[in-house]
């Protein structure tokens, strides 16, 4: 049990709920499902996941909602659970915090794939981390860029001298970006890279943690090149 991935499941549909968490414990996950999110936001605080899967549209607390609480609290890695691609609730639950989301219905080995991307990125699993692959690429010691400087052994940035906040996703998509700046990167690119994706996924995943990471760098730090990606200011 020590040595499993520990998923926290919040979803409530009972059919839902019990088939899916089923199908994970077979691909050797330890589940805790919870049907509501406030339910889902006392498992989590009691038994602190690996990965938390959160449905959107779940009663007592919605799961955009318990992923701001969640985010409040801790880095951990949160998966969006939505019933239809296009709903405005995607790109809530990632503004929120989320690192990825998958679309309801979904096939069962579609998602434990993408738990598992999701854990690669973050240094779970097992798999090539290519958060460590950026930093390499970056070279050691300390990125300077206006008032932007950053880390790349001790994994912190700090702009104008104090400390930023960043998630994994976060730090991951700053150190592709600074270690070729000046380089436009495509949303394609940065999808395979950060997120790992061997296959298309939605760009607006990148969309939103870009506008995320300029809140938190400066607006003007990464640039929109219109048509093929973005880039980060040398």
């Amino acid at each position: 049990m020590a040595d499993q991935t520990h998923v926290l499941f919040v979803e409530d549909d009972d059919v839902i709920r019990e088939a899916t968490q089923l199908a994970l414990e077979r691909d050797g996950f330890a589940v805790t499902a919870m049907p509501d999110g406030l339910s889902g936001l006392e498992a989590f605080r009691a038994d602190r996941p690996d990965i938390a899967l959160l449905d959107v549209m779940v009663p007592g607390l919605d799961g955009v909602s318990l992923c701001r609480r969640i985010r409040d609290e801790s880095t951990v890695p949160v998966i969006m659970l939505s019933a239809r691609a296009d709903s405005i609730d995607v790109v809530l639950g990632l503004e929120a915090g989320a690192d990825d989301y998958v679309t309801k219905p979904f096939d069962g080995a579609v998602l434990v794939a993408r738990i598992r991307a999701v854990l690669r990125r973050f240094g779970h699993a097992g798999g090539t981390d290519r958060g460590e692959e950026s930093a390499d690429a970056a070279a050691g010691g300390v990125l300077t860029f206006g008032e932007l400087e950053i880390d790349t052994e001790g994994m912190e940035v700090r702009k104008a001298g104090q400390p930023v906040a960043l998630t994994p996703t976060e730090m991951r998509l700053l150190l592709e970006f600074s270690s070729a700046p000046g380089t436009v990167l495509s949303r394609d690119k940065l999808l395979e890279r950060v997120w790992d994706y061997g296959w298309g996924g939605d760009t607006r995943v990148v969309d939103v943690h870009v506008q995320r990471l300029r809140t938190k760098i400066g607006q003007d730090r990464i640039e929109t090149v219109r048509g093929f990606g973005y880039k980060l200011k040398a």
